[in-house]
């Protein structure tokens, strides 16, 4: 049997997919759930091998999205994201790094059926990702799946405030928590999740008044996106802050035009080879 660690990352001095061993040096969840109160975390969604490698270094939690329905597929919501859309990615990225420690989104109508149904389908992915833990979105209807999951081995990720696969419920993707009774419906969701068993909880698209109380109140950590910097961590859609789109949510900052970078570079590309300057004579193998 191979000792070689199972987390490999590709050496892409030598090659585009050689894959190299590395130390394994990855943050666990109880390591994330010791965060709390402490030096903030911080998530970016990722979905390939090399996207992976550019930002573990940098980040505690890569998040395997399904945001990748309209990142890479083009999709108008998360609700048609399958199984095996999010365990190939998953795998993708696991293999791309070996710092931070990897969730990965369940996708809708693979856990909301019972608990039995969530943790067969929750298993299938941390077998064939090696991911860390799985993310679930939802308030007290999941408590008991959650608790499930969690007695079991599986740890878990929870998600409150815009829950993106509830987007024909919710009619679209506006901040929640204006009402009232909205917003205490939004803090006993994720108390309830806390207590449940969630390492975690991904907070979104809510008023700040509401992500500050939820992070007094729960034991572990809140991940903010759209929320308050009060959160114990942030996230945000790579291709958001990276400035892949023109068109982002108001709470994304973006830290880069590389749309601009990406047009460019074709532009030039494409003028090159119709003017035949490229390739050059020292670009061409001579027999």
């Amino acid at each position: 049997m191979s000792t070689l660690p199972k987390t490999l990352t590709l050496d892409t001095s030598t090659s585009r997919a050689n894959p190299t061993p590395q130390p394994m040096k990855r943050l666990t969840v109880p390591r994330i759930r010791q965060r709390k109160g402490g030096e903030p975390l911080v998530m970016l969604t990722a979905y390939t091998v090399r996207q992976a490698q550019l930002l573990d270094p940098h980040c505690d939690m890569l998040l395997v999205g399904d945001s990748l329905a309209q990142v890479i597929y083009g999709l108008p919501h998360t609700v048609g994201v399958t199984m095996e859309m999010m365990a190939l990615h998953g795998a993708a990225v696991v293999r791309g790094s070996y710092h931070a420690a990897v969730i990965v989104d369940m996708p809708f109508g693979s856990y909301e059926g019972s608990p039995e149904q969530a943790f067969d389908n929750a298993a299938r992915l941390l077998k064939e990702t090696g991911a860390a833990a799985v993310k679930v979105e939802g308030g007290r209807v999941l408590a008991p799946t959650i608790e499930f999951l969690t007695q079991r081995g599986i740890p878990v990720m929870g998600h409150v405030g815009l829950t993106p696969q509830a987007v024909n419920i919710l009619g679209g993707y506006g901040v929640r928590g204006k009402s009232e009774e909205e917003a205490r419906a939004i803090v006993d969701d994720a108390v309830a999740v806390a207590q449940a068993g969630a390492f975690s909880i991904v907070i979104e698209g809510v008023l700040e008044s509401i992500a500050i109380e939820i992070t007094g109140k729960v034991a572990c950590p809140t991940i903010g996106i759209g929320a308050s910097a009060q959160c114990d961590g942030q996230v945000l859609v790579t291709d958001d802050m990276l400035g892949m789109f023109e068109r982002v949510p108001k709470f994304v900052k973006r830290y880069q035009d590389m749309s601009g970078v990406i047009s460019g570079a074709v532009k030039e590309y494409a003028d090159q080879v119709r003017s035949r300057s490229f390739p050059t004579p020292d670009q061409i193998y001579a027999g």
